[in-house]
This record gives structure tokens, sequence and C-alpha cells, in this order.
């Protein structure tokens, strides 16, 4: 079987909270990879980390990582904005990757949750969009899924700088996109979301918070929170200071050398992106009424207009 092994300290986290059983895993895997292939509208991928990652995901629920799978690559052919022509060298990419919207952070601890820190102050709007920004996102979604097992067994903690977010960054989010992002983040990808910090944000943050609000799950809504500081010392008694960047007082080095990091890394993923768009789902062989991008992501009866201000 091919799956990396785990450091005894995620192993422990593995079984303590994800009700992994090591003898089991090949049993479970063997049974998830069968019923993929009996799917006739799927086009899935098959190997033993992928699989296993999912599993994860899902705490070991055989029902639940069926439909997570079953969510995952059906909104790959769904949504062909965000998961076709995903090329690293494409000029829209290089901007956004040199611009460090999304940055996975270092751990401060061999089982700790995962840092991301999410900035939009680099981005021109006027050259790339929304949806652009969200290709880029699931790009590197996809190498932390691949290769990071920290990340999926102790989970992850999402940071996100509100300097320089204007009403205009705010307006492109328009309530389809968002069902959209809500969607892929809760419901295809095996993530475990520990907490979301919005900090620095703007005068508007309840506006943007509303707009997610219809579409995320109860659990997540809870974990999201809104710090009205601008002083990160404020901020260490939720996250460790060791993840962050020295520009945010922290010792995981400078934001160029991350961002310098995580294009290098996207780039060497060139050849991953091409192969992976011939998984998916084919709607015309799925048994009973194909899906639509208008079911899965219509926002009548979800959505309450807003008032902006």
């Amino acid at each position: 079987m091919d799956i990396r092994p785990l450091s005894p300290e995620l192993q422990a986290k593995a079984i303590a909270e994800l009700n992994e059983d090591p003898k089991r895993i090949p049993e479970d895997i063997k049974y998830i990879k069968e019923w993929l292939l009996k799917q006739p509208h799927l086009k899935p991928r098959t190997d033993d980390q992928f699989i296993l990652t999912f599993l994860r995901g899902c705490k070991f629920s055989l029902e639940r990582t069926k439909e997570k799978l079953e969510t995952y690559f059906t909104m790959r052919s769904l949504l062909p904005e965000y998961f076709k022509n995903r090329d690293p060298f494409d000029p829209k990419m290089q901007e956004l990757l040199k611009a460090g919207t999304y940055l996975p952070l270092k751990s401060s601890g061999p089982d700790t949750p995962k840092g991301f820190l999410m900035s939009l102050k680099n981005w021109d709007m006027s050259t790339t969009s929304m949806s652009d920004l969200m290709k880029l996102t699931y790009m590197i979604m996809d190498i932390v899924i691949n290769e990071d097992d920290q990340a999926v067994i102790a989970g992850i903690i999402a940071l996100q700088d509100g300097t320089g977010i204007e009403m205009k960054h705010m307006m492109a989010m328009t309530p389809s996109l968002v069902k959209k992002s809500a969607m892929l983040f809760q419901d295809a990808y095996p993530n475990r979301p520990k907490a979301m910090h919005y900090f620095n944000p703007p005068s508007f943050i309840e506006t943007i918070f509303n707009l997610f609000k219809p579409f995320m799950k109860e659990k997540l809504m809870k974990r999201w929170h809104i710090h009205n500081t601008k002083n990160i010392n404020d901020m260490y008694e939720f996250f460790p200071k060791s993840i962050l960047p020295e520009e945010y007082g922290g010792d995981a080095g400078k934001i160029q050398e991350i961002i310098d990091y995580w294009k290098n890394k996207v780039e060497s993923y060139a050849d991953w992106y091409k192969d992976d768009e011939k998984y998916g789902c084919d709607e015309s062989k799925r048994p009973g009424k194909p899906k639509t991008s208008a079911e899965l992501f219509g926002i009548e009866g979800s959505f309450r207009k807003l008032n902006v201000d």
C-alpha cells in the first residue's frame, strides 16, 4: 500500500481525533476505491494516499467520504473556471503568485494546525478577477491535500489580513461566487478548519460577514472570529507567533521568502495540473438526473439582498 508514514505525534492525533485505525486503513481504502470505480459518471483518482486523505478529512466515515469525493469530482467538472486550464505560468496566475494572496505558513509544532495567511492588499483588480484568485487558491489547496498530512490531520487556521480591502473588493464577491467558494471549502475538500481569524478589518466587515453567512455551516460560523484591532500583538492568544512572517512580528521568515517558495512550488506542479484535468464527472452518465451548475450554485431562496451603506 502506497501511503506516507506519519510521525508519532500525528499518528496519535489521527487515532484520537479522526477515528483512525492503522490496521483498518487498507480495508477502508479498498472499499472506497471499489465504490469509486463502480460510479459510471465519475472519472476519479484512485491512488491510496488520495483516498486516505479524504477518509481522514471525514473521520473515517465511509458514507461521508463517498459524499465528499462525489462532490469533489462533480465540482471539478461543473466549475471549469476554477479547475480547467490551470497553468501556473499563465500571466494572471504569475501575477497572483507574486502578490502572495494565499500563503500556507509553517506549523508551530509536529501536531499543531497549519496556518494560512490571506491578504488582498497587493491584488490588482484591473488585471485579475476574483475567479482568477479562486483558481489559484484551489491550485494551492490541491498541493496541500496532496502533500501536507499535518494540515489534513491537525487542521488549519485561516488568518485574513483586511489591510487594503476596499468596497470594490467586496462588490467583486458576488453571491454566486461566494456560494461556490463556500461549497468547495466545506463540502468538496477534506479540510479541518479549526478557526478563521479576520484582523485589520475594514469598516464594512459586517457586510462581508453577512454575505458569507447564508452559505456557511453553523459549525464553521462559530469558528469565524473578527478582531477589531490593527495590533498583531493582540492576536497571539489565538494562534502562535511562531507561524507568522516577520512583517507580522513572527518568526517564520520574510513574506517574500514565503511567496517565492510557493511560487516555485505551484510552478513545479505544472504537469500535475495538466494531468488532473482528466479527473472529474461526466453528467451524461450519472444515474438519475444530471446535476447542473444552476442547480448546485443557484442562489434563489438562499440569499437576501444586503444593504450596503
